[in-house]
């Protein structure tokens, strides 16, 4: 059955009151899981509040039972692998296992710019996401010391204490659709997330990875199927047109480039051929951080 969670954009206004209200419906409603993004800013004015990602992941951990959470993504752009490891360790053990680790190269070139953070070009930012990607996993999952040279990191007899309460430490998501990027899904993930497909589109790509994974030795089942897509859904026929004209696109188009959105029926519809296609979890990015009347709606037509 295809599991269904909350992904919103931290950068788009989110402060304590809204987190906790947020938060504290979808551990209520049914949803399996929250997730959010690691961002200062967003790529155009206007600068909005941005509740710091770990902090509000780690109050998550604390007041929250039942729900999975996680980054999609934190980019080693601006969080160093070290600090990224015992930043998840410690809030997967404070949430008894609950923690996903979306891991990323970084993209937002104003946010890197207004704060100082050298995003790289393409080619040396994935090398470094490369290397990122292998101190994490190293840290996480070794108990031996690590010694690594890299050109952007340096371990010598580093050990992660204390060691995870979890084996191996929290679930490791890499996102993307190029070859580089399945690449590395393939040599470090437990669950490789892509962005607003449709099911054709996530059905070639997934079947791709199946190929490179089992060329490599592993199973294809050992890697979750999740998919961040957008989500335009109203409480009533008045708030979804609204929100299809906030889009800038007719309907049809949106549902064609992927996104679900539409009506109860449409989204359910939407939904069931993605699960037919493969797909094991969807992260419904839900951009209007006040408007839990319609998630609520949503919630109670697809749970």
């Amino acid at each position: 059955m295809l599991e269904i969670a909350v992904m919103i954009e931290g950068q788009n206004g989110l402060t304590w009151p809204r987190w906790q209200k947020i938060a504290r419906f979808v551990e209520e409603s049914g949803f399996i899981g929250l997730f959010r993004s690691d961002h200062f800013t967003n790529g155009n004015p206007p600068d909005l509040e941005s509740l710091e990602l770990w902090t509000s992941l780690t109050w998550l951990a604390s007041n929250t039972n039942r729900i999975e959470f996680g980054p999609l993504v934190t980019p080693f752009s601006f969080r160093h692998p070290v600090h990224t490891s015992r930043m998840a360790s410690a809030v997967d053990d404070l949430s008894n296992g609950r923690l996903t680790l979306g891991l990323g190269a970084g993209w937002n070139q104003r946010e890197h710019h207004l704060f100082g953070f050298d995003l790289l070009e393409p080619g040396p930012r994935f090398d470094r996401f490369n290397e990122g990607l292998d101190v994490v996993t190293r840290l996480l999952r070794s108990t031996e010391p690590i010694t690594f040279e890299g050109q952007y990191y340096q371990l010598h007899d580093a050990t992660l204490l204390p060691r995870p309460q979890r084996p191996g430490g929290p679930r490791i998501l890499i996102g993307g659709k190029g070859k580089r990027t399945l690449s590395y899904v393939v040599r470090y993930a437990d669950e490789w997330n892509c962005v607003m497909l449709t099911p054709q589109e996530f059905s070639n790509l997934s079947n791709e990875l199946d190929e490179m994974l089992s060329t490599a030795g592993r199973k294809p089942e050992s890697v979750r199927r999740s998919m961040m897509t957008g989500c335009v859904f109203g409480k009533d026929g008045a708030s979804l047109n609204e929100k299809v004209l906030a889009r800038g696109r007719p309907l049809k188009q949106l549902q064609q480039g992927g996104m679900i959105a539409g009506s109860i029926s449409e989204v359910k519809e939407q939904l069931q051929k993605l699960e037919q296609a493969g797909l094991q979890r969807i992260m419904l990015q839900w951009l209007d951080l006040d408007d839990l009347e319609g998630l609520e709606v949503l919630a109670r037509g697809v749970l």
